[in-house]
């Protein structure tokens, strides 16, 4: 087992320089307020998540690093299964120097097409970070709040159904940095994730294609079909209960008798895949106990009969409205602290009328032409300008 080392050197220039990732988007308030008038509703009614062995929150093993949270990726779905893990954890935590923050694919920030409903910097205000090595160097020096990580990346969404709850090869940098500095891996696991855009299915031709607009992978399968009639369905999910099972902690430096200095790459690979094999014997086990049932259709019924006030809202032919309506208020007008008042008669129909443009979401494939213009006239913006100053709250 390698010696504890007495103190860590401190961040290289290029990391210190990288610093600014931290608060270039990041907007608690942003997070704050989209779950209350939208994420607390869809969690309660549409995803009624629950975690599971959270009670005894993992605390870090060091308290000068971040915990590293990894989950399996939910395949051929759009991130719900991210979004409301973070969400949960947010209203479950006392303390918010304990909810992680995640490293997200860039490919998900690059353009407004891949932000929900085309909420602009929807994952950077929400407080995600471009999952680049110089960036999750640099998330390691930081301790206002710990890290989450999907290891399988891309792959592990574009996995198709026939492949559902089998983790893809891991990133060997979860390994890596967890060994370098020290700090220990949390895993945890989506469970009935898969379920949320079911029997779907991958192809890497396809993939390579859709890469090029923008779109990590493209899901094969009778959603496909709807997404062209109707673009809403792009980012739709079906009602799965969505469960977060919390895994075995692993220390990644005991999984080797060498020092940082001496491994190699095959090194890092080989530890990689022991901790794959374990997360997979757990992720297995957690599937056997909360994933037989994925929708538990009864329980969603009674939940859409305790919320009918809020209805249609909790539907997810009416999420375009609400988020274009959030965007509106949050980000175009600039207010803060606000109240969507989902319940009030005809709020539905205001929203549509104060934002025309989420009627493009409904109109069969001549629709998809304004969302496109929209989506890729920002992501040429997005590559050429710099990231905006730190965010100033009232």
């Amino acid at each position: 087992m390698a010696p504890t080392p007495a103190a860590l050197p401190p961040p290289p220039p290029a990391i210190r320089a990288n610093q600014h990732i931290y608060t270039d988007y990041f907007d608690e308030q942003f997070v704050e307020t989209l779950d209350q008038n939208i994420m607390q509703l869809l969690d309660r009614v549409w995803f009624r998540s629950e975690l599971v062995g959270f009670e005894d929150y993992p605390q870090r093993n060091r308290p000068d690093r971040p915990l590293l949270f990894a989950s399996n990726h939910s395949g051929m779905a759009f991130p719900w299964d991210a979004m409301v893990a973070l969400a949960h954890l947010w209203r479950h935590l006392p303390d918010l120097r304990d909810l992680p923050r995640p490293l997200s694919a860039p490919m998900l920030s690059q353009s407004i097409l891949m932000n929900p409903f085309l909420v602009k910097d929807f994952w950077k205000r929400a407080g995600c970070v471009d999952a680049t090595t110089l960036n999750f160097e640099t998330m390691m020096y930081y301790n206002d709040h710990n890290l989450m990580l999907y290891p399988e990346g891309v792959p592990g969404i574009g996995k198709g159904f026939n492949n559902k709850y089998r983790l893809q090869r891991l990133a060997t940098s979860i390994v890596r940095l967890g060994i370098e500095h020290r700090t220990d891996i949390i895993p945890f696991y989506t469970i009935n994730g898969e379920y949320l855009n079911p029997h779907t299915y991958s192809w890497e031709w396809v993939n390579r294609l859709s890469k090029k607009i923008g779109i990590p992978f493209i899901p094969v399968g009778p959603v496909l079909l709807l997404v062209l009639l109707q673009p809403w369905f792009f980012y739709m999910a079906f009602p799965a209960k969505l469960t977060f099972v919390l895994g075995s902690r692993v220390k990644p430096y005991e999984l080797t008798d060498k020092a940082p200095a001496e491994l190699t790459r095959d090194d890092y690979r080989a530890i990689s895949e022991q901790l794959r094999a374990r997360m997979q014997t757990e992720l297995d086990a957690a599937v056997t106990k909360y994933g037989q049932q994925p929708y538990r259709w009864g329980e969603l019924w009674q939940r859409i009969k305790t919320n009918w006030r809020y209805f249609p809202f909790f539907l997810p032919w009416a999420w375009p409205a609400m988020y274009q309506e959030f965007e509106r208020q949050y980000i175009r007008a600039g207010r803060r602290h606000f109240d969507l008042d989902l319940r009030t008669p005809g709020a539905y129909w205001r929203m549509l009328w104060r934002n025309p443009f989420t009627i493009s979401f409904f109109i069969p494939l001549l629709g998809w032409i304004p969302i496109a213009i929209r989506g890729y006239r920002n992501h040429r913006i997005n590559k050429q300008q710099a990231p905006p100053p730190p965010q100033q709250h009232s």
